[in-house]
């Protein structure tokens, strides 16, 4: 990994904790205007501060961020899909690398459907999109998505992890689960946890908790803080988790319920 590779990468995922608290604003690109993010600049501008990193699509970053903001972007690269489609696994590449290089970003950010209709063409849009940032130092996430068909456990998310992996990827972003230290055992890159589905406060909490205590470098949670009644007190208390190593329990406190 170069300097350049070395340095964006450091930008998300901070070098004093070695952790990071990802806000993922990107459930637009297949959901449309969902909960919390009909308006995307109101629900960004608040909680900017206090993110490592924004992942979004290039739509909204060029409309509902501030330019001039220093946050590191992690750009939402893949799509072509939507929740009336025929399977949500049928994805492509929707963004250039140069799109990317232009607007600036610290990473890209692609789904990969392991198990599913199209799988071989989700990890080959992976195997291209790493080949292509590579040539211009720029980290790929890999976001292992799961089907409704496919059970979301150890032995599964391993399996996805690590084909994420050995094709290339700088870090990968996944679901927390039982027995969540096998899944960051056996990938050689950082882990991310997936916030997922809305949930009462103190679990999302606990489940940040959880995972960084069994090897994940941090959270991309979108809906456990945006969709929360006190989101910016839900990102502050969610970074002295990660950051701190706070307890749920404590932080939880905090939050204006």
């Amino acid at each position: 990994m170069d300097w350049g590779m070395k340095n964006r990468l450091s930008q998300i995922i901070k070098p004093d904790t070695n952790r990071t608290v990802m806000l993922a604003v990107d459930h637009g690109y297949f959901l449309g205007p969902t909960s919390g993010l009909e308006e995307p600049a109101k629900t960004i501008e608040p909680l900017l501060p206090y993110a490592d990193s924004l992942m979004l699509t290039r739509g909204v970053l060029r409309v509902s961020v501030n330019p001039g903001s220093s946050t590191p972007i992690v750009l939402r690269v893949s799509g072509g899909n939507s929740i009336l489609g025929e399977d949500l696994s049928k994805e492509a590449i929707t963004v250039s690398v140069k799109d990317a290089i232009r607007l600036n970003v610290s990473a890209v950010a692609l789904s990969i459907y392991v198990g599913s209709k199209y799988e071989h063409q989700t990890l080959k849009n992976l195997a291209t999109l790493v080949s292509e940032c590579e040539e211009y130092g720029i980290p790929v996430l890999a976001v292992t998505a799961v089907g409704k068909e496919m059970v979301r456990d150890a032995r599964y998310l391993s399996l996805a992890c690590r084909i994420a992996a050995e094709i290339g990827a700088h870090f990968v972003k996944t679901y927390y689960c039982e027995d969540f230290q096998k899944v960051v055992k056996t990938c050689p890159v950082p882990v991310v946890i997936a916030g997922g589905k809305k949930i009462a406060e103190k679990d999302a909490l606990k489940l940040a908790y959880n995972a960084v205590k069994d090897g994940a470098v941090g959270v991309d949670m979108g809906r456990n803080i945006f969709q929360s009644k006190d989101p910016v007190g839900m990102i502050k208390a969610v970074r002295q988790i990660v950051h701190e190593n706070a307890k749920p329990e404590d932080v939880f406190r905090s939050l204006k319920l």
